[in-house]
């Protein structure tokens, strides 16, 4: 079949397919669903035996191996805003979405592993808020903590919202009850094993997720004509503009579906949020403080890189795919004729995959949503149990107090996600939503982190002050593009971008300035926890094995940097 006709038979495709999900799942595909879900509940019940500290259930007792860890660190990243929303961003902005993994991902997780890490778990802080704690002191850290626990409930959310869907569309129920029904089993298996629980089924959920995209990729660039007939079809439909990832990017001539030039895609995806993400976030970085020791930690984002590199090639194309295949009936803010790019991947599902492997890639998507959801929510018990209540409102109680308040604190997360899973209910691309909650959040932390671990002079006041101006200036910019004039950004993603770079801006500008004028801690405070002052043994808990050449951290690095621009090279 040419490309051509396949292109043509898209269109035609296009016209006829409807705007409604519905997953016709038989016997066998409940089947495998109900397998996985029990065997997801025994994982739970296996690590509730293990979980005798409070710090068994918010670290995992610091024992886990490195390529359990690594696993998991990808893993937890796999939920809703990678499988649905960068699925979404390749039906909408094309191989444009690969910024967001060769420049703005592996990069940031070779630098935490290389760079960061050896402050993190040689400071032995239970959570990044906790890191700012030890750095600046109280102020800075009540501040980031709270913030902390108000973006991990959205981000939530989105996970709940995305499980919602799929349910919604196997058993027909409506959205709200779907929404509860799928918050109320990830509490139930995260309450049940803590961060054990959630490592070891990410870890599961890692290969559930492949073998559920995988079948999904192959018969959707089947049904296309191969990789020719996607680009025929793309043509046909409008879209050959998403087949570059760099073209359209200069400087004045912004011409790519992102919107953006070459040096904001840099600093704002690839530096500020990129980094931003991946080393401040505590949902991803307690995965590495959950490892056994310094090398395993450090080890765990550059193992995780590697498998990060390659899962464009099962979301991406996808997304592409549900572009040449349904053209016009996409929409970011779809009406009763049109579908959100949120629906591509349960879409194509319908349309493509038969029994059996049906199942195979709806229990995939689930484990997917699941693995996300469960790492906000058991991010989130951690800094709020460690970092608000036994730190402000109940200090000195016992372990087994903080490990009850831990589960408790678990409910009440879930929850409260169950209803932020509405806000995002409205997101036509929940991609961009998640990249804005970033400018606001974590694009200030970075800023802050990068200051105070290089500058020993920046004090307490300028990382308050700084920090909660980084908050309100992306939030400004957000508010004037959204409601006042959307003409000054090209798109809504690229509006993250400019948010991002101009959070960063008002971080360093301010910390400086700030910081001249207020008195800095003592340098002997800071040992360990700024760049210059005293120094951090990485090999002194090494075990047999660490030394191998095999396991070097720079050489992990490397290959992952090489493999990144090796990917690149052909969709330049």
């Amino acid at each position: 079949m040419t490309g051509s006709v396949v292109a043509a038979q898209g269109l035609a495709l296009s016209a006829d397919i409807d705007n409604s999900i519905h997953l016709d799942l038989s016997w066998i595909d409940f089947v495998m669903l109900a397998i996985y879900f029990v065997v997801v509940l025994g994982i739970g019940l296996a690590a509730r035996r293990r979980n005798r500290t409070s710090m068994d259930f918010f670290l995992a007792g610091r024992s886990m191996p490195a390529w359990i860890t690594g696993l998991a660190f990808v893993s937890a990243n796999l939920g809703a805003t990678e499988i649905l929303g960068m699925a979404a961003n390749g039906a909408q902005i094309g191989l444009s979405t690969l910024h967001y993994y060769l420049v703005g991902a592996v990069p940031a997780m070779v630098f935490l592993g290389l760079v960061l890490m050896p402050f993190y778990y040689g400071s032995k802080v239970r959570s990044v808020p906790e890191f700012m704690l030890q750095r600046f002191g109280k102020a800075p850290h009540v501040a980031v903590s709270f913030a902390f626990a108000i973006s991990n409930v959205l981000i939530a959310g989105i996970n709940l919202y995305a499980m919602a869907i799929v349910i919604e569309a196997m058993l027909g129920w409506q959205e709200w009850v779907a929404i509860i029904v799928a918050g109320g089993f990830v509490l139930v298996y995260i309450t049940l094993g803590g961060l054990s629980s959630a490592i070891y089924n990410e870890v599961m959920q890692f290969f559930v997720i492949v073998a559920g995209l995988v079948p999904l990729t192959i018969v959707g660039l089947n049904r296309v004509g191969g990789w020719g007939g996607l680009v025929d079809a793309l043509g046909q439909t409008g879209g050959g503009k998403l087949l570059h990832a760099w073209a359209g990017t200069g400087i004045g001539d912004v011409t790519n579906p992102i919107g953006a030039n070459w040096l904001v895609i840099v600093l704002g995806l690839g530096f500020v949020l990129g980094f931003g993400y991946w080393t401040t976030n505590f949902t991803e970085v307690q995965r590495a403080f959950s490892a056994k020791n310094m090398s395993a930690a450090r080890r765990t984002p550059l193992i995780g890189a590697i498998p990060k590199l390659f899962i464009p090639f099962i979301v991406v194309v996808p997304g592409l795919i549900g572009a040449a295949q349904f053209g016009n009936l996409l929409s970011a803010t779809p009406n009763a004729d049109q579908l959100a790019y949120n629906d591509v991947i349960p879409k194509l599902i319908q349309l493509y995959l038969p029994t059996g492997v049906l199942g195979i890639a709806v229990t995939g998507l689930l484990a997917s949503f699941m693995a996300g959801m469960a790492a906000n929510v058991s991010s989130f018990n951690t800094v709020f149990t460690y970092d608000i209540w036994q730190r402000y409102f109940a200090k000195g109680r016992s372990d087994q107090y903080y490990l009850s308040f831990g589960r408790i604190i678990t409910v009440i997360g879930v929850v409260v996600s169950i209803l932020t899973a509405f806000i995002a209910a409205q997101a036509g691309n929940i991609m961009t939503y998640l990249q804005t909650l970033f400018s606001f959040f974590n694009a200030p932390l970075f800023a802050v982190f990068i200051l105070g671990i290089l500058w020993k002079r920046m004090t307490t006041t300028a990382a308050l002050v700084s920090y909660i101006a980084g908050i309100i200036a992306p939030a400004i910019v957000f508010v004037w593009y959204t409601f006042i004039d959307s003409s000054i950004f090209q798109s809504a993603t690229a509006e993250t971008m400019y948010g991002a770079i101009v959070s960063f801006v008002t971080v360093i500008v301010l910390g400086v300035v700030v910081s001249l004028f207020t008195k800095p801690k003592e340098a002997s405070t800071l040992t360990g926890l700024v760049y210059g002052i005293g120094k951090i043994d990485v090999k002194k808990d090494y075990v047999a094995g660490d030394t191998a050449w095999y396991r070097s951290p720079a050489l992990l690095g490397t290959v992952a940097l090489v493999l990144c621009v090796g990917l690149y090279l052909p969709y330049l």
